[in-house]
């Protein structure tokens, strides 16, 4: 068992958080690029776009689509800063610890794996 599994337990009930689906494209993009590309990927964007304390346009600074960490990053809740605090108990209003960061990667690579392996 892992320590995620309570986790994603919890977002399987989610009827919003449930539908997202990695697409042939972006599957193929996790063929090609490979996991430590991909880790990067979601390091940066989670480094650039999550870690500051007040994110530019937080809520909003994710998309929907377009690459494999932002489709998981709404299947995880770590696509803002309020679905962290709800999500993930990490509060709003401070800048995120590496620890913190490292987590969301984390969190972000489990469903990735899950994906890739459905």
């Amino acid at each position: 068992m892992s320590d995620l599994d309570p986790l994603f337990s919890r977002l399987a009930r989610s009827t919003f958080r449930s539908r997202f689906r990695l697409g042939d494209k972006e599957r193929q993009y996790c063929w090609d690029k490979g996991p430590e590309t991909i880790d990067r990927h979601a390091a940066d964007f989670v480094e650039k776009r999550l870690a500051p304390a007040h994110p530019a346009n937080d809520g909003k600074q994710t998309p929907m689509r377009g690459h494999p960490v932002f489709i998981a990053q709404h299947a995880t809740a770590t696509c803002c800063r309020g679905c962290l605090a709800k999500w993930h108990n990490i509060p709003q209003g401070v800048t995120l610890r590496a620890q913190q960061q490292n987590y969301i990667v984390s969190v972000i690579h489990h469903w990735l794996v899950l994906q890739m392996n459905a």
